[in-house]
């Protein structure tokens, strides 16, 4: 970033004998370069593609502003998403009204312990007409993918999206096929319930972009919530923008200033994960293992977007505090020390952005 300079003040006559020299007036507020440019017509027509799907889907959902913006930046960011949240928050309803709002293919499959990698995938199949194996290929050979109750699968079959959500691709039969632009895999999971549930392995959890906590609504959004469940079943929203939209929506991402002291304080932030007695001496009881290099990754880009939503062609270091808990939980991987007393990875990302120190 260029420094800036206040414009120069010519300096006026004395006034005449007799004459009051008018007040001098007030110098223009200093603006930044990013700030005065004007956007490009690619910007322009990338956020105005966004909007019109953000308020698609708030059309459908009621308030969960927070949400509908982390599944906005997932989707700018070829990210994947997992939301947690109790049953009746609205999270399967929310990954199908985006869907709803692209025109895209979008599949669910409900995750059961009895469901088989193949059942996701697909599988090689013996055509007894031409006696020759066949390729049918599975469900996740979809734009947007909703794994419904994600953990009630054991590990065989969560162990299947690896390749996929990473590689953005599927080996069938020892040949790999290329999924779909955009592919999203948006999950679910109850953290309540235990009886039969299998734990996400933290290969898995690495490869999740964000993990969204879904939280109950306030009450104002409740009875709006309780006045739209006792009338009419409303209408899925229309499709707004095509994938091409969104292939083009995430170049502009791409392009959204980063400077070098956002990259630093992004690293030194991850870093701090790994090596927490550099920010508070308490924090090394508390962190059995710190966020990967894949983070670091995941919290820059995810900052990008975050910027873009916020019609910015250039990132500020609040972007990447206000999407650090979404990008941080679920890399963290706490000590038994920490479980016992109770502490939450919110709590470790919330003091680590409290003492790393934006430079």
């Amino acid at each position: 970033m260029r420094d800036w300079a206040p414009p120069r003040v010519e300096e006026t006559p004395a006034a005449a004998d007799g004459e009051r020299e008018p007040p001098p007036s007030p110098a223009p507020a200093p603006v930044p370069p990013q700030e005065r440019a004007d956007p490009s017509p690619a910007l322009a027509a990338a956020e105005a593609d966004l909007g019109a799907v953000r308020d698609a889907i708030s059309g459908t959902i009621v308030g969960q502003k927070t949400l509908i913006s982390r599944l906005l930046i997932a989707l700018l960011c070829d990210g994947h998403c997992l939301l947690e949240g109790v049953p009746g928050l609205a999270k399967s309803l929310s990954v199908s009204t985006l869907a709803a709002t692209l025109h895209a293919d979008f599949v669910r499959v409900q995750f059961t312990p009895d469901l088989l990698p193949a059942d996701l995938t697909g599988t090689e199949i013996y055509n007894a007409r031409t006696s020759e194996f066949e390729t049918r290929k599975g469900p996740i050979f979809a734009n947007i993918v909703l794994a419904d109750e994600i953990n009630r699968a054991p590990a065989k079959v969560q162990s299947a999206l690896l390749e996929a959500m990473e590689e953005r691709q599927v080996s069938i039969g020892g040949e790999s096929f290329a999924l779909p632009r955009p592919f999203m895999v948006l999950a679910t999971r109850n953290p309540i319930e235990q009886e039969g549930t299998y734990p996400l392995p933290e290969a898995q959890l690495d490869r999740f972009l964000m993990k969204i906590v879904v939280d109950y609504p306030p009450e104002d959004d409740e009875r709006e919530i309780l006045q739209r469940g006792l009338g009419a079943p409303a209408a899925p929203p229309d499709p707004v923008i095509t994938t091409e939209a969104v292939l083009r929506a995430r170049a502009v991402v791409g392009e959204v200033r980063l400077t070098t002291a956002i990259r630093d304080y992004v690293v030194r932030l991850i870093r701090a994960t790994r090596q927490p007695a550099r920010v508070d001496a308490d924090l090394e009881r508390l962190i059995r293992y710190g966020a990967s290099p894949r983070a670091a990754i995941a919290l820059a880009q995810a900052a990008r977007a975050h910027a873009f939503l916020d019609a910015r062609g250039y990132t500020t270091p609040e972007d990447v505090k206000a999407v650090a808990p979404d990008v941080l939980r679920h890399r963290l991987i706490l000590t038994y020390e920490a479980e016992a007393d109770g502490v939450v990875p919110e709590d470790i990302v919330e003091r680590m952005l409290d003492g790393v120190a934006v430079r």
